[in-house]
């Protein structure tokens, strides 16, 4: 079924709100219930964030593609399951729910709607583990997609349970997520000088995640359409 790009929008936008809500919500929640126990806080936040982008992707998949995430709209776009025209939409929708869903996250928790964070995420190793981190989620999206289509829920928010864990910052390996985390001083926050660093990490781990699979599984099935990112729609180009 074909969703006009205002619902598709909509979608993104919803479904990353969601996502935020859910990963700022779950980190201040875990921290004040961790009693100054920083591990079992990333546990908290970790499980909450595995289990909700599941949930999400089931949701938003079959309208949007439940892409909730920049880099994947752009790696998306560039092997012609998305229009190019309709990227600025998908990226706007993204960013605006993002933003949203942090301002969500702090109203329920008497915070500010929103405070800029001062947690310090700067250096080599953070800027690599963010590499990796999108490579990581690229290669199971594309992976997955094109050889598993069911599975990518359950992939992905199984990766990300992961990468929380065994890389150095925590894998944030979304743009949106990057910028809107910038504007919350708590548990999940990142100061908004780190910003740049992480965000152009994670665009270089998607395009090289989206070049290495386009050579390693170049065809797509034709239900790919349904999951995560939407592909072999009519009129659909990667000229376009």
């Amino acid at each position: 079924m074909q969703f006009s790009l205002a619902r598709r929008a909509v979608a993104e936008a919803c479904g990353t709100c969601l996502l935020l809500a859910t990963v700022v919500g779950s980190g201040i929640m875990g921290e004040r219930l961790a009693g100054g126990n920083v591990a079992l806080a990333l546990l908290a936040n970790t499980i909450a964030t595995g289990a909700g982008l599941v949930a999400l992707i089931l949701t938003f998949g079959p309208i949007s593609g439940a892409h909730l995430n920049p880099a994947v709209t752009l790696a998306d776009a560039s092997q012609g399951g998305i229009r190019w025209r309709d990227v600025p939409v998908y990226l706007a929708a993204q960013i605006a729910g993002a933003f949203v869903g942090v301002a969500t996250a702090h109203v329920m928790f008497g915070q500010p709607l929103f405070f800029a964070s001062h947690h310090a995420r700067q250096g080599a190793a953070q800027m690599f583990s963010e590499f990796v981190a999108t490579f990581g989620l690229l290669a199971v999206i594309w992976g997955c997609a094109r050889l598993r289509t069911q599975a990518v829920p359950f992939a992905v928010g199984a990766y990300i349970t992961a990468a929380y864990w065994f890389t150095a910052s925590t894998s944030f390996a979304n743009p949106a997520v990057t910028l809107a985390r910038a504007m919350s001083d708590t548990f999940a926050g990142i100061r908004p000088a780190d910003v740049p660093g992480f965000i152009g990490a994670q665009i270089l781990g998607a395009a090289a995640a989206t070049t290495l699979f386009h050579w390693l599984v170049p065809s797509l099935p034709e239900d790919a359409a349904s999951v995560v990112v939407p592909h072999a729609q009519p009129e659909h180009s990667a000229r376009e």
